[in-house]
């Protein structure tokens, strides 16, 4: 196969989110690229939409005009209840739109000082939306699958594993945050596990639909 077949283009310049996507597509026959491995500089992309699966996809198309190649790109974050669901698509924006990991957490904590928490802690959810979009199949029109995690925000930090709000936030049906959990943990239980396990199916259907052409031509 080409390098337009077998390689899939991850549209994130964050390293964790990178990592783990490389380890949940490890069984797949795929070469995983970071969007910067492939063209530089990447593609610029505001993440102005309203949704998650809006901002995956306009992270998906862009990247794959780029590159013309098979692509894609999630956007996740946090969602709680007591604040109304945020900071939801501002989960990386939280504090300020440049703020660092540290200062997401310290803003969230902030924001829920005053509030009443449950016996776990504040109820919430990690959320994952991925878009898939392959130049030379389905049109080129995005495919979209979803991921949750439930749990809660306690007030303070636990463990040293993962990135983002992980520290923060306790795993349904555990009693650990997902800093404390290690990677084949992380890997079974996060809301990208999830979401990637419901991708799975439409990248070995892309795979085959690629095949498919390619026979043809010959």
């Amino acid at each position: 196969m080409n390098a337009h077949r077998d390689t899939l283009v991850v549209a994130t310049g964050n390293r964790g989110k990178l990592e783990e996507l490389r380890a949940l597509l490890s069984e797949l026959p795929l070469q995983v690229l970071s969007v910067s491995e492939v063209i530089h500089p990447p593609p610029h992309v505001v993440e102005d939409g309203a949704t998650f699966e809006e901002n995956a996809i306009k992270k998906a198309r862009a990247v794959a005009r780029a590159t013309l190649m098979l692509t894609v790109a999630d956007d996740s974050g946090l969602e709680v209840d007591l604040l109304d669901g945020r900071p939801g698509v501002r989960s990386a924006r939280f504090a300020h739109e440049r703020a660092t990991d540290a200062e997401n957490n310290a803003a969230l904590l902030a924001a829920l000082a005053s509030g009443q928490a449950g016996t776990d802690g504040f109820r919430a959810r990690f959320r994952c939306v991925l878009a898939l979009v392959d130049p030379f199949t389905h049109g080129g029109e995005p495919r979209t699958v979803t991921g949750v995690c439930e749990g809660a925000v306690i007030r303070a930090p636990r463990g040293s594993g993962g990135f983002g709000y992980d520290p923060l936030f306790l795993v349904g049906g555990t009693n650990r945050t997902m800093a404390e959990l290690a990677p084949h943990e992380k890997n079974r239980l996060s809301h990208r596990a999830r979401a990637f396990g419901a991708l799975g199916p439409l990248l070995e259907q892309v795979l085959r639909e690629r095949a498919a052409q390619v026979a043809r031509v010959g």
